[in-house]
């Protein structure tokens, strides 16, 4: 019996599928619809374009046969433990992640971890290039796959491929200690279309292609070699993600949500200024910084813990990778002795959280917090800065922004601070506990303005776009050549 034809005209690729595997009632399994922008804001579009997304289901070695969820067609790729240890939380995590984060951590690169990384890309690569239809585009998502775009592209050429890089691209100086650094150029290059967070990544891209390869980079383009000996272009560009605004508005609006905000200001003591900071448990995110500098406002004697609280929220995160679990301590052991050092029986200086929370509960701390700290020391967006500045509906708090973020090109109304140096980061911090009124509203109606205009629909519908541009470039070139 002859497998049936491909049929997606528009397919998805990215490490994990957007559903959770979940147990029901009846102790049957079943599946429920990821949180996250990135789905939100593909799936209307997955509908219209009779659209499959090619992931891992999120659990090793659970083969599943692909499958209908809501409107879209699922291919589950399986991996073995194995595959997850070497591929995923090895190359992809302790390789990848701390070198395209500027070495904040040192990478660590072994054989064995490319080996498997190269192996896994493969099979997403042929799951993908098998299910999309003649002609098709296929959109390739994030630093665990970037070899696939050059993997589809010899299986495929007849299809469109788009890349997007979600994390920063480092540069050159950096990037040149990969050892494998032309396979992964390569593979990105794959692509017709390349996208990244900030102008300043596509530039460090378009640098490191020069210096590997020596190939022509423009604004319009890089000229890339054909195995036949023509050429075609492609554009690496910065296309900056966002959220789905409106959902967080709506949230802030919903009475119970307003309520817990309250609730939750009582449960701090009623402190006149509530800090927030709201990140994965990750070494980039500059938690320990943070806390250095409120901990030394505490000891300068410029805020007093009846005042002033600090809301940490950590979600867990790649808890078996050892510099995940040494962070954990480091900032456990900082909060205690801070807490030890300065509460009181009626008021707390850190409220710490490790774990993480359903949407309803961060819009409550949004609107609870006076003070939103996002003190990245390399960040590919950072989506949390935007949540907050959309969930403020009465244009009152502050946002606080590493310039190392890709959000701060974006918010410039922002007060921005430098998250090393720390004196600067307590004196931004006393400016926005001290920030009048009307400049709260006149900067946060600033932000809110761009949050709302540059939304995730947008985000989406301006890469589908490029990628649909160079789906047509491509034919005109096709046909001029014939």
């Amino acid at each position: 019996m002859t497998e049936p034809a491909p049929t997606a005209d528009l397919v998805v690729v990215a490490n994990r599928l957007p559903v959770d595997r979940v147990v029901g009632d009846d102790g049957e399994p079943g599946w429920r619809r990821s949180p996250g922008g990135l789905v939100t804001a593909l799936e209307p579009v997955m509908r219209r374009a009779d659209g499959a997304w090619v992931g891992w289901p999120g659990q090793p070695d659970i083969e599943v046969e692909p499958f209908e969820f809501e409107g879209t067609h699922l291919v589950p790729v399986t991996l073995s433990a194995d595959d997850v240890e070497k591929y995923y939380e090895g190359m992809s995590n302790d390789t990848f992640w701390p070198l395209y984060h500027d070495v904040i951590a040192e990478p660590r690169y072994r054989r064995v971890w490319w080996d498997a990384y190269v192996r896994v890309n493969r099979r997403f690569a042929e799951a993908a290039a098998a299910v999309a239809a003649q002609g098709g585009t296929v959109w390739v998502q994030d630093y665990q796959l970037q070899l696939v775009p050059q993997m589809i592209r010899e299986a495929r050429p007849d299809l469109t491929i788009g890349y997007f890089h979600h994390i920063p691209f480092p540069a050159y100086g950096l990037y040149s200690q990969l050892p494998w650094r032309r396979q992964v150029l390569e593979g990105l290059l794959g692509a017709d279309v390349i996208g990244f967070q900030r102008v300043a990544d596509a530039g460090n891209f378009a640098r490191a292609v020069r210096r590997q390869f020596r190939y022509q980079t423009k604004a319009t383009g890089i000229t890339v070699p054909n195995p036949d000996g023509s050429t075609r272009r492609a554009l690496a560009k910065a296309f900056p993600i966002s959220i789905d605004a409106r959902s967080y508005i709506e949230l802030a609006r919903r009475e119970d949500v307003r309520a817990r905000a309250t609730e939750i200001r009582e449960s701090l003591g009623n402190p006149k200024k509530i800090l927030l900071g709201v990140d994965r448990l990750d070494y980039t995110k500059g938690i320990r910084h943070r806390m250095k500098a409120f901990g030394e406002l505490l000891e300068d004697g410029r805020v007093s813990v009846e005042d002033v609280t600090l809301v940490q929220v950590a979600s867990p995160s790649r808890e078996r990778v050892e510099a995940y679990m040494q962070l954990r301590d480091e900032i456990e052991l900082t909060v205690g002795r801070i807490n030890g050092d300065f509460d009181t029986m009626d008021h707390t200086a850190i409220r710490y959280l490790h774990q993480a929370y359903p949407r309803e509960e961060m819009v409550a701390l949004f609107l609870a917090a006076d003070v939103m700290l996002v003190t990245a020391l390399r960040d590919g967006m950072n989506l949390v800065a935007k949540e907050y500045v959309a969930s403020r509906i009465d244009n009152k708090g502050v946002l606080v922004l590493s310039e190392f973020a890709g959000a701060a090109d974006e918010l410039p109304s922002a007060v921005r601070i430098n998250p090393h140096d720390i004196d600067g980061m307590k004196d931004a911090i006393m400016r926005a506990i001290e920030m009048p009124p009307a400049e709260q509203g006149r900067r946060m109606r600033a932000l809110r303005k761009k949050v709302i205009e540059s939304d995730v629909a947008r985000w989406s519908r301006s890469f589908l776009d490029a990628l649909e541009e160079a789906r047509v470039g491509r034919l005109r070139d096709q046909e001029a050549g014939e």
